[in-house]
């Protein structure tokens, strides 16, 4: 199912504001169907081996303690095309260079507090969506 699934996380902000449902909503209009989801909360340990890529990086610390802030909800998606389709629906990662409509100009608070996290490429979709959910929990 290579090119045809994405995951997404709605981060502790978007879930604490109340944006979770008009999110999914998008989502759904969009045209991807929920293969698994979970609303669940990271610890900063789990937070840091999910964002291991960005270690090296200046705002690595940062994102470890917002992404374990609060509740997330994680979830598969699957679509044609799923992740270079959810990139055009969720915007630019910077909610100020962010197209009109989309879920980052929507519901984003700021460039850490961006509403949603989604996969940049297939292969991270699948290394995300295993991160998160077991063969049993995919529908």
């Amino acid at each position: 199912m290579n090119g045809n699934l994405t995951f997404t996380m709605i981060k502790p902000t978007a879930f604490k504001n109340n944006s979770a449902g008009a999110i999914l909503k998008m989502i759904n209009e969009a045209g991807f169907v929920i293969k698994a989801m979970k609303l669940t909360r990271l610890t900063p340990e789990l937070a840091g081996e999910f964002y291991a890529v960005h270690k090296a990086r200046p705002f690595y610390g940062e994102l470890v303690e917002f992404m374990s802030s609060g509740p997330i909800i994680a979830a598969l998606l699957e679509k044609e095309n799923a992740v270079e389709d959810y990139r055009t629906l969720i915007g630019a990662t910077n909610p100020e260079n962010a197209a009109d409509g989309t879920i980052r100009k929507l519901y984003a608070t700021n460039l850490q507090q961006n509403a949603v996290h989604g996969s940049d490429s297939d292969d991270n979709a699948n290394i995300e969506a295993d991160f998160f959910f077991s063969k049993m929990e995919r529908f």
